[in-house]
């Protein structure tokens, strides 16, 4: 092994020893760069020529169009949080499946699928469902751990339904990734792939593992009914009303935003604000029920935007408009002033009952900490590309027993065993970008290319595990810190237990069947990635 190899191998060793030391990621990732950085120069192993390209990389991060869409996907989930729209669907799915054994469990679920699919932010679903739904299954009589670790595992879904985080990130990282593997190859008008790709690839196996804890539920119910009991004698009866007013504004935040990016309506960071608009309204409206007709004023103006903008060429300064489309422009421009009047006065609402402020301390907290670690990282792999550390994994990763599908193996052990770490920003910002080049350019054993969608929706799954698995889970943090005193943390790590299985089950279903992740990419955008 040569100095710089030997470097690459102490960063990496050395950065994983000082977070768990408890030290700051951004601060671990770039202090970590810059001593190996100076131990290379002074060693002859690195140039120090490489940072230059360190300002150019941050600048690109700051005006990255699909990182413009993290604060906006923040702002929503926090929003959504505050506007009481899951305790009023816990509420009343509890009080509809909860005549039924296991049902508490099944609608916790549920709940969590249809939060995954509106806001994708973990912390703030499960310490919602944790505060709102453990108590009640405690009081009912289920068993803690299956309490615990359906509610965990719930709350993590929004990792994998997208739109989520973890997606637009890894679309990013892929996207990059992608390029420069087919660069390499020779390829230099290469395919590309984006995060539409990746959140249409990953719907069918997000629901998939969603409706995997329901039958996993329901088996317990059977096979050991005293662990999940139904609701006791007493519970209130719950009408049609009630269910279509719990369940219309979350379904119809999902078919604005994931409906306008599966259909090509809207780019991702454009559907994260046509979310950030509509959680604002729906906490306005929560706020200030007396008010509906406001508001749903401006969600009749959403779905008119959206529906032009999908039909009529509303571009201005053209000689050629046709009469439909000057109607179309000034219905679209009508429908504009009545949406920011609407967004002007839930504001107000907000504002006036002290949620708007606390929700944008939030969101710029959890922004400024996602921006920090992403240039951190950037910063660490940078150094570590400059002393030949993605030479030396693509050595490692080719010479694997097994090829592409061995090296694949690899790659998702290595990333499972950081799960218990670190979080699934590091794994990937610093594990994706050195090893997606190496695997996307190698063939699967039947010949064909490595789908980069496939690949990306089986990291997905495998990061998903870094939220839930003992003992480092950060939803397992989060639950512990909401859960009554009667709870033990081994309740919480044992319960978590079979949902981890779970999840390595659905990973293995799709290594066997690529096209469970691959199918719908190519039914709406015709992709062959």
């Amino acid at each position: 092994m040569t100095v710089a190899q030997s470097l690459d191998v102490g960063m990496f060793v050395i950065a994983c020893l000082v977070l768990l030391a408890g030290y700051p990621v951004a601060a671990t990732l770039a202090g970590t760069a810059v001593a190996f950085a100076a131990l290379g120069w002074l060693l002859g192993a690195f140039d120090p020529t490489f940072l230059s390209a360190l300002p150019q990389r941050v600048f690109g991060i700051m005006t990255n169009p699909v990182l413009v869409s993290v604060p906006l996907f923040v702002f929503m989930g926090v929003m959504l949080e505050r506007s009481k729209v899951a305790e009023l669907l816990l509420e009343t799915m509890g009080r509809l499946f909860g005549r039924l054994p296991g049902g508490l469990g099944i609608s916790v679920t549920l709940v969590g699928a249809l939060l995954a699919a509106s806001t994708g932010i973990v912390g703030a679903t499960v310490v919602t469902m944790g505060l709102l739904s453990l108590p009640t299954m405690l009081r009912w009589g289920y068993d803690p751990k299956l309490a615990t670790g359906s509610i965990a595992a719930a709350g993590t879904l929004g990792q994998i339904i997208p739109p989520s985080l973890v997606l637009v990130v890894l679309g990013d990282v892929l996207a990059n990734a992608y390029q420069k593997a087919q660069t390499d190859m020779g390829n230099f008008a290469p395919d590309t792939v984006s995060v539409s790709d990746l959140f249409a690839g990953a719907l069918i196996p997000g629901l998939v593992l969603s409706g995997l804890y329901i039958v996993y539920q329901i088996a317990v119910a059977i096979i050991s009914p005293k662990s999940s009991p139904a609701a006791p004698e007493g519970l209130g009866k719950v009408t049609f009303m009630d269910v279509a007013g719990a369940l219309i504004p979350p379904v119809a935040l999902v078919l604005c935003v994931l409906g306008s990016i599966l259909f090509g309506i809207a780019t991702p960071t454009e559907a994260a604000a046509v979310g950030a608009v509509g959680t604002l309204l729906l906490a306005g409206q929560r706020r200030a029920p007396h008010r509906t007709a406001v508001f749903l004023a401006a969600w009749g103006a959403i779905g008119v935007l959206l529906v032009l903008a999908s039909t009529v060429d509303m571009r201005l300064g053209r000689g050629d408009t046709t009469a439909v489309q000057s109607v179309g422009i000034a219905v679209a421009s009508l429908a504009t002033i009545v949406l920011a009047a609407g967004v002007v006065f839930a504001s107000v609402v907000c504002f006036r009952e002290n949620v708007l402020k606390p929700v944008l301390e939030t969101t710029t907290e959890i922004t400024a900490m996602v921006f920090t670690i992403v240039i951190g990282a950037t910063f660490f792999s940078l150094v570590f590309r400059g002393l030949g550390g993605e030479e030396m994994v693509a050595h490692y990763l080719q010479r694997l027993p097994g090829g592409a599908a061995g090296a694949v193996l690899i790659v998702m052990v290595a990333m499972f065993v950081l799960g218990f770490f670190v979080d699934f920003l590091e794994i990937s910002y610093i594990v994706v970008p050195i090893a997606a080049p190496v695997l996307l350019k190698m063939p699967m054993p039947d010949g064909s290319a490595m789908s980069p969608i496939w690949l990306g929706v089986l990291m997905g799954v495998n990061l998903q595990t870094s939220f839930m698995h003992p003992p480092f889970g950060v939803a397992l943090f989060y639950l512990r810190g909401v859960a009554p005193p009667e709870v033990k943390t081994t309740d919480i790590y044992i319960g978590i237990i079979p949902f981890v299985i779970i999840q390595l089950a659905m990973l293995w279903v799709l290594w066997q069947w690529p096209g469970m992740a691959t199918w719908l990419p190519h039914l709406i955008y015709g992709t062959t990635n």
